[in-house]
């Protein structure tokens, strides 16, 4: 026999006398990672909220509502041959036969009506924080009804982030006209969160976490536990506690040593009794 063979019979014969020696007692060989947990956690990974959603993106609302049957575009808004024009004229001449970019126009216009400084405010950080969030909000339920669509989804990121950047820009130059924004267009301003502070969502963390908390809930429990049954105790022990205040005092007249306990030593444990 080489002595090749010979180190791996001798290989094979530790192996197998180990093997024998785990079964004779009974022990197991998986690993312990692959051993659950015996205490009374459980934890879900929690839902990913998409980022074009309104709970992520911070609109309170959703598109305002037009009457498409009854609004005509910005365009014809002034026009004097249309207001004298018959009944069938002015329908035809409505955002319903126009192309939903026109129903775009007059959202924006809509939204920036309410905050924007003058008629001619086109470029103020309040004109274009509307405009952004009437393009949002269109966006929004235009990809409801289109998910499949990528670049829509694309754009209505890239808009959020701008927005955003917006708002956080006047947060910092103005807070009341921020804070006057916010609450005519209804909108909440959620910021990223810091490095520092960000942490992944991990089930090893987030089972550390919680482990943590079960511990403490159990050390907390224990304590009051062991706070009430002190509580329950305290009557004897005051009496046992005056009963020998009383001893000591009487033993050290009776010696004539200095008195260690004095008689506002028992009136103040028996306040404590009540």
């Amino acid at each position: 026999m080489s002595r090749l063979q010979l180190l791996r019979h001798c290989s094979q014969t530790l192996l197998r006398n180990n093997l024998d020696y785990l079964l004779s007692r009974n022990l197991s060989l998986s690993s312990p990672c692959a051993l659950k947990s015996n205490l009374p956690i459980k934890w879900n990974r929690p839902e990913k909220i998409p980022c074009y959603k309104p709970e992520k993106s911070g609109d309170l609302e959703p598109l305002m509502e037009l009457d498409v049957k009854s609004v005509t575009p910005l365009e014809f808004r002034d026009s004097e041959e249309l207001q004298s024009a018959d009944e069938r004229i002015k329908r035809l001449f409505t955002l319903e036969f126009f192309p939903y970019s026109k129903t775009r126009e007059v959202l924006r216009e809509e939204y920036m009506s309410k905050v924007k400084r003058h008629l001619l405010d086109e470029r103020s950080p309040e004109a274009r924080i509307s405009r952004f969030t009437a393009n949002i909000r269109a966006l929004q339920a235009q990809y409801e009804k289109c998910p499949q669509n990528k670049d829509m989804k694309v754009r209505l990121k890239q808009k959020i982030d701008k927005r955003k950047r917006l708002l956080l820009e006047l947060r910092e130059q103005d807070y009341k006209c921020y804070e006057y924004l916010l609450e005519k267009l209804n909108l909440e301003y959620k910021p990223y969160p810091p490095k520092t502070v960000y942490m992944r969502v991990e089930r090893k963390r987030s089972l550390r976490m919680l482990t943590d908390e079960y511990c403490d809930k159990i050390i907390n429990t224990k304590l009051d536990n062991y706070k009430k049954q002190l509580d329950s105790q305290k009557e004897s022990f005051l009496e046992n506690k005056i009963e020998k205040l009383k001893f000591i005092m009487k033993e050290e007249k009776e010696c004539g040593a200095t008195p260690s306990v004095t008689e506002s030593d028992i009136a103040e444990v028996e306040k404590q009794l009540g």
